[in-house]
């Protein structure tokens, strides 16, 4: 069936927009566009024409008339969107038993989103979308441990991050600005004798009672003297680490994890939203059973490491004879040769070893979108992964093909090289020698970098990289690509000559020689611009890329032949680019 042109890229400028402050992008809108509809890349001028114009006009309109537009565009487009992403995923388990699915992201802010946190996001939008639910967006910031304190600038980050994985919540909470009722219903606890104030020094209470399974004394404490050690808690009479408050989860538990489990501890460290006001946390699944119940909580995603936080919840749940939430897990997901840890990178940070949280050693989403790694990339590969239970260690080179088959139609392409050696080429018998390059071999319709050369004493110098300089011989032939073909004549000196012919004898010869001859390419020894490539090793390289490259824009995604693909972060006073990926 055919498609409507002008409505789908209305469709994709649209969300675009509503993802960038109501600004859409062209270039993000004809990638989309042309990855999804490969049949229209013999007609990129027409289709950038159209999306120049839908671009254009979106980005005149006010918020009010953005929301307008939104909810005029065609159900059918809309409906082929959604199914388009909710093909492969297994529905949420009794979504009958709701009146409207209700689902939460619990990031702890001690730094921003990382690509190992994608999943959890991800998959609770997608689910919220489909089933038209609700989505808290609930930081989980109390107080944190001795080694993981929370970064304030976490809080914008995140909602940034969730901002670029096209991630929309519906309202926004945080748990230090509740502290009050987990006191509330821990007390209630208490009250019920279902839970006590233990005084026992952490390790003791570890090697005399959790693991022998016997009870300490405090089990047994009536409940006006456990009301008496809990006010006592909340009155600053005890110390850090003095005192807790156990749930009584049961002593003869199988698992060692959850026998008579903390769930309210004493800490003095200042927190940076609410300072010093509260000195007793709750810890994370005594919050969440409270929440989830007082949020109206449905459904629950998380890593199937967390199954501990299951049963504590359920257990409060059950006590308080509250329903329970439907649990889905998935399995634990790594990537080969990533240190995802938020508590290194930002110590990293403080030394000065990391730039900030988007040097792309840190892999957070922050720096992805440095790199020019698409969020419909990075979302693409959490829909391949779905709800798999099993564990998978994925290696980045799968995102790597994903973000390439969605950029590599919006790349145009350009010559870089990092160290430039000197070449001469002689014996020409021309007056000039002219280069006509296409933007991108795929769409001549971009039109062509044009580089002229004169010739001066039957010879002209050009720069070639150094580590093709390294590789020359004597009598070898080289293309230079869509230059001329040359043969080298001293090798010591990067002198060659010039062979007659174009491509097509090139490679003729090649096939005549039954080797693949080399294809290097080139830059002219003037007017070259400076650019530093910040690498995924969080090392600058610095070289010089052809003056075409005075016209690209921030955000410009963009090749370097035979380098790799880039996102120009800076134009002046020279480029600044991050390295995406080969």
């Amino acid at each position: 069936m055919p498609i409507d042109i002008n409505e789908t890229i209305r469709l994709l400028a649209l969300k675009n927009a509503l993802k960038h402050d109501g600004k859409a992008r062209i270039s993000a809108v004809l990638g989309m566009f042309l990855s999804t509809h490969k049949e229209y890349r013999s007609k990129v001028k027409e289709i950038r024409e159209l999306i120049d114009k839908t671009v254009q006009e979106i980005n005149n309109l006010s918020d009010a008339e953005l929301e307008a537009l939104s909810s005029q565009l065609s159900p059918e487009i809309m409906k082929s969107k959604v199914e388009e992403q909710t093909k492969e995923l297994p529905p949420l388990p009794n979504v009958e038993n709701y009146d409207k699915v209700v689902m939460r992201l619990a990031p702890y802010p001690s730094g921003p989103l990382h690509i190992g946190n994608a999943r959890m996001v991800i998959l609770n939008d997608y689910y919220v979308k489909r089933y038209a639910g609700k989505l808290f967006l609930v930081f989980d910031d109390t107080i944190g441990s001795a080694i993981k304190d929370i970064f304030p600038e976490s809080y914008r980050m995140i909602k940034e991050d969730l901002k670029y994985l096209d991630v929309e919540y519906h309202e926004s909470i945080y748990k230090s600005d509740r502290v009050k009722t987990f006191y509330k219903y821990c007390e209630k606890l208490i009250e019920m004798n279902q839970a006590y104030v233990c005084t026992c020094e952490a390790e003791k209470w570890r090697e005399k009672h959790k693991k022998t399974q016997i009870p300490c004394k405090h089990r047994s404490s009536s409940k006006d003297q456990n009301l008496e050690q809990w006010r006592k808690m909340l009155d600053g009479i005890y110390n850090e680490g003095d005192a807790v408050v156990r749930l009584k989860t049961g002593m003869k538990l199988d698992n060692p994890a959850i026998r008579d489990h903390v769930i309210m501890r004493i800490s003095n460290k200042i927190h940076p939203r609410v300072g010093e006001k509260y000195k007793v946390w709750p810890l994370l699944e005594f919050s969440w059973a409270i929440d989830d119940h007082l949020l109206g909580i449905t459904h629950i995603i998380r890593g199937k490491d967390l199954l501990k936080e299951d049963i504590i919840e359920s257990k409060i749940w059950e006590i308080f004879d509250w329903p329970k939430a439907e649990f889905i897990h998935y399995g634990l997901i790594s990537f080969k040769g990533l240190n995802l840890s938020k508590t290194e990178a930002r110590l990293n940070i403080e030394k000065g070893v990391y730039r900030d949280w988007t040097d792309p050693r840190t892999w957070s989403i922050q720096s992805l979108k440095k790199r020019g790694i698409l969020s419909e990339s990075i979302r693409e590969l959490i829909d391949e992964l779905g709800l798999s239970l099993a564990d998978i260690k994925l290696s980045p080179k799968k995102l790597y093909s994903i973000n390439r088959s969605k950029i590599d139609s919006i790349a145009d392409r350009y010559f870089f090289i990092s160290t430039p050696k000197t070449l001469t080429i002689k014996n020409i018998n021309k007056k000039e020698l002219k280069a006509e390059v296409f933007s991108h071999p795929d769409f001549p319709e971009r039109g062509e970098r044009i580089f002229t050369f004169k010739i001066v004493n039957n010879q002209i110098k050009l720069y070639i990289d150094e580590k093709d300089a390294k590789k020359l011989y004597k009598n070898q032939i080289l293309r230079l690509k869509d230059l001329v073909n040359i043969k080298i004549i001293d090798e010591s000196k990067n002198i060659a000559e010039i062979i007659p012919g174009g491509i097509d004898e090139f490679r003729e010869l090649s096939e005549k020689v039954e080797e693949r001859l080399s294809i290097i390419h080139w830059l002219p020894t003037e007017n070259n611009i400076k650019v530093d490539i910040i690498l995924m090793n969080g090392k600058i390289i610095s070289g010089i890329a052809e003056n075409n490259c005075n016209n690209l824009k921030i955000d410009d995604i963009i090749q370097f032949e035979r380098f790799g693909f880039c996102r120009i972060d800076q134009t002046k006073p020279k480029i600044l680019a991050y390295y995406s990926h080969p």
